[in-house]
């Protein structure tokens, strides 16, 4: 007689659902204006370094709120903290609708990727502690997969729609549409869990000293990097006229981010992540290597691939062997770390390829990208090396 085989764990429960719909929301808001605000900041008198600046202070804002939210989320919980996060992200686009340019503008767009900096560090940190603590141990790395794609997916379409629209209609419609993509899933959040049992333990600090975590967010960092160069720097160094190329392109690497996250997430509930770690940095340095021939379109569009392949595997990977090896009470904490080396690498590309871009330009720039991502690939092999060990 056979046993009736245990039907799996729904990874889609309605805290789960309300979760991803927050995260959508928050992450259209963002991806709408992440090359956007550059553009602007640039044809506003900033220049190259001034687009670098919005990036690199935004992603600044981003780092030192994700250091707070720990503690945040114990003292107020999983709902109004998101909903805090949500204000922040969307509400200051609003002030950018009035566009000018000067001094006094280029403040106030400062300003603003500040303020909507703290509110991307909110959001991010508590979607990947709160998802990991909706989603059944046995279903995780999928389940995370799952929730990596739905915040994807604005990359895939907001980006490069943000970069038409700002061409086609003007920047104020733009900024518009972020702000009302971000507030609206005020809506589903008293949805979420306004806490869990485990909330109140775990810090950036003490998830950075657990054994088995430094090197994945070593690996995560570099790979964070490049893709701060590319998001800030491509629609600028596309040839004169052809600014649809780098929509193109970032179109290109975040439907291949999806694919390669998802199809990691998959391959990691079945044999584990860790083997996937030093292909997908392989991947990634391959296609940043490509887009050295930026004036190329055809390079430039399989470099974005093959680096979108290899960004959507690491973050898929580092994200679910960090969880493997922390408590759940420390899911919180590892979280923010995981988050901090994905903003600060972004932050650091964008402000570093900002003063490299002037006096060597974006042939020499995207050489040297491709150059800190290799770097990568010692952590990663030996983190492979520790696992198998």
């Amino acid at each position: 007689m056979s046993v009736p085989r245990a039907e799996p764990a729904s990874i889609l429960t309605l805290p789960m659902v309300a979760l991803q719909l927050a995260a959508f929301g928050a992450m259209c808001g963002f991806y709408l204006l992440l090359s956007v605000v550059p553009l602007y900041a640039a044809e506003s008198g900033g220049g190259g370094l001034g687009a670098g600046l919005v990036t690199g202070v935004m992603m600044l804002a981003t780092v030192l709120l994700e250091l707070a939210v720990p503690l945040l989320l114990a003292r107020l919980g999983y709902r109004v903290v998101t909903s805090l996060g949500l204000v922040l992200l969307g509400l200051p686009a609003l002030a950018l609708v009035p566009q000018g340019s000067g001094e006094a503008v280029r403040a106030l767009v400062l300003a603003v990727s500040l303020v909507r900096g703290a509110g991307l560090g909110i959001v991010v940190v508590v979607g990947s502690a709160l998802a990991a603590e909706l989603l059944p141990p046995q279903r995780r790395a999928e389940g995370l997969a799952l929730y990596g794609v739905v915040v994807g997916i604005p990359a895939v379409v907001a980006m490069p729609a943000g970069i038409w629209l700002s061409e086609h209609v003007g920047y104020a419609p733009v900024f518009l549409a972020a702000a009302a993509a971000a507030l609206l899933p005020l809506a589903v959040v008293p949805v979420l869990p306004a806490r869990t049992g485990d909330i109140g333990r775990g810090s950036v600090l003490r998830a950075f000293r657990i054994g088995g975590l430094a090197r994945p967010t070593i690996v995560f960092t570099a790979v964070t990097f490049a893709a701060g160069v590319f998001a800030t720097f491509l629609p600028l160094a596309a040839p004169a006229g052809s600014r649809e190329l780098a929509a193109i392109a970032l179109l290109v690497q975040a439907v291949a981010m999806s694919l390669g996250r998802l199809a990691s997430g998959r391959f990691g509930d079945r044999h584990g992540s860790g083997p996937l770690l030093v292909p997908g940095v392989v991947a990634a340095t391959s296609g940043a290597a490509l887009v050295i021939w930026v004036d190329a379109p055809v390079a430039t569009v399989a470099g974005m691939a093959l680096f979108g392949v290899g960004f959507g595997v690491a973050q898929n990977v580092t994200l679910a062997i960090m969880f493997d090896r922390v408590e759940r009470a420390d899911y919180g904490g590892t979280s923010a770390l995981w988050n901090l080396a994905y903003d600060t690498g972004f932050g650091l590309g964008a402000i570093g390829f900002g003063l490299v871009v002037g006096p060597f330009g974006f042939v020499t720039g995207f050489a040297l990208t491709a150059v800190v991502l290799s770097t990568a690939l010692v952590p990663a092999i030996l983190d492979r090396r520790m696992e198998e060990r």
